[in-house]
């Protein structure tokens, strides 16, 4: 039986539009907590710490506040080091797809075989998949030291860039601080 030119009335596809659309929803609810830009690199907001203890508590706040912007660097720098090496460059991509949909933009529990997986067991397998499979690819090297130059990039950003401006509201800069943020008063 042929049906050419007939125009199906149930959208088989409706399924995978929507999982599309919740995707999409997702990373931009992931990039909706990174800060801007210009923030993060205001120049008027640059200054060298007074102490060692400053600096600590600078970093801490900063990572706190910028944590996306710093999770984006580093794995530009990551992807960078991996031009040199396609075959690491691949392996990386896809480790993010399935970082993506197993983890990150998963809104339902994860079944196999008719058991429900935890969190942290998916967590786990994910990060042994990573690291053992880039340690297949022979780019050990490359992935460590860009893994420390991220780091140093972040610290260095972190010490530097005061943090007197970065509390623009109540409720922000009590969840920065580690506290509570203040309960609604009737």
């Amino acid at each position: 039986m042929t049906t050419y030119g007939t125009i199906p009335t149930s959208s088989s596809g409706g399924a995978s539009l929507q999982y599309i659309s919740r995707t999409k929803e997702r990373i931009k609810e992931g990039l909706g907590l990174r800060r801007p830009w210009r923030e993060m690199f205001n120049i008027h907001s640059i200054g060298l710490p007074p102490n060692f203890h400053d600096a600590v508590s600078r970093i801490k706040t900063n990572l706190a506040y910028f944590r996306m912007n710093y999770a984006i660097i580093v794995l530009g720098i990551l992807f960078l080091s991996l031009l040199w090496h396609p075959i690491s460059l691949i392996v990386f991509v896809v480790l993010m797809a399935a970082w993506l949909f197993l983890y990150f933009l998963r809104d339902e529990p994860l079944i196999i075989v008719g058991r429900l997986i935890n969190d942290r067991v998916v967590l786990i397998v994910l990060s042994i998949a990573t690291i053992v499979l880039l340690l297949f690819t022979n780019a050990t090297g490359n992935i460590l030291i860009s893994l420390l130059i991220g780091a140093v990039v972040v610290l260095v950003h972190g010490a530097f860039r005061k943090t007197d401006d970065l509390f623009a509201d109540e409720e922000s800069g009590a969840f920065l601080a580690g506290h509570a943020p203040p309960a609604p008063s009737s």
